[in-house]
């Protein structure tokens, strides 16, 4: 009995240690857009909060279009989520699921994408969204986002073990086509990875720099990490603007991973009772 509360003890400890590791890099971003810029510079570093976050938030809001800029990302991320659970689950059941001719070939083939570095596609992608005259707005950052490897391969790997072949095997004798099947039988059972898939792509989109920086050619429509990087000045930067900046862009994150991982633990905990 003193071994195992040993244990326990011992494993408590670990975890909140790395919880507390964890937690730290937001809670020094906090302190950093809550001081002044000199105060970040200053040694020892503070550790406690300051009172400048509501004036270093007013200056974020003064040098860009914030709120602007949130819900142009907020709109491509919703649709590049959406899309990529729509798109990925539906290759995923299928190759899950279905034997056709090429469909290990293909399969294959998706892995070994995930071997090309993501900037080699960069030029490829644009000149042909050039060609589209897609160059500068929405679609350039949606489209191409629509589907992912990561996701068929994720989505794939969980189908596989989710879903019993009994319940396809009852669906095609009740006489349910492919589409029925994956809405009826596949789409319930794939929540949970679903849920996941929904958060990673979502923060994804959100965080992206690179892509819009080269494709969206209208100050105008910025979407937000593009807009932020606008706060560093060129002879100057006001690092506690900018970590208020990063702050008050973070915020919408969190609120999406706890509602999505509350969905997430919610559906694996359902589809343990089932099982």
């Amino acid at each position: 009995m003193r071994a195992d509360r040993a244990r326990n003890v011992v494993s408590h400890v670990v975890l909140m240690f790395g919880v507390l590791l964890s937690i730290f890099p937001f809670y020094w971003m906090v302190v950093m857009a809550s001081n002044t810029t000199p105060d970040i510079f200053t040694y020892p570093p503070k550790l406690l909060i300051g009172s400048h976050l509501f004036e270093n938030m007013g200056k974020v809001l003064d040098n860009i279009d914030f709120f602007g800029s949130m819900l142009i990302t907020v709109i491509v991320a919703l649709a590049v989520t959406a899309l990529v659970l729509f798109f990925d689950s539906l290759a995923a059941f299928a190759f899950a699921k279905y034997e056709f001719p090429g469909s290990r070939w293909l399969f294959g083939l998706l892995l070994a994408t995930f071997m090309i570095p993501a900037q080699l596609s960069l030029v490829p992608q644009f000149v042909t969204l050039a060609e589209f005259g897609w160059i500068g707005s929405l679609k350039a950052l949606i489209i191409p986002g629509a589907a992912n490897a990561f996701g068929i391969f994720w989505m794939r790997q969980y189908a596989r073990g989710a879903i019993p072949d009994e319940l396809i095997s009852a669906a095609k004798v009740d006489g349910a086509g492919f589409f029925r099947q994956y809405l009826t039988v596949g789409i319930p059972v794939l929540r949970p990875g679903l849920a996941f898939l929904g958060i990673f792509t979502f923060i994804n989109v959100w965080n992206d720099y690179l892509w819009p920086l080269i494709v969206m050619t209208d100050p105008n429509k910025l979407p937000l990490q593009v807009a932020l990087q606008q706060l560093n000045g060129i002879y100057g930067t006001d690092y506690s603007m900018v970590m208020a900046g990063a702050l008050m862009s973070v915020i919408p994150l969190i609120g999406v991973f706890i509602i999505g991982a509350r969905s997430f633990i919610a559906d694996i905990a359902a589809g343990a009772m089932k099982f």
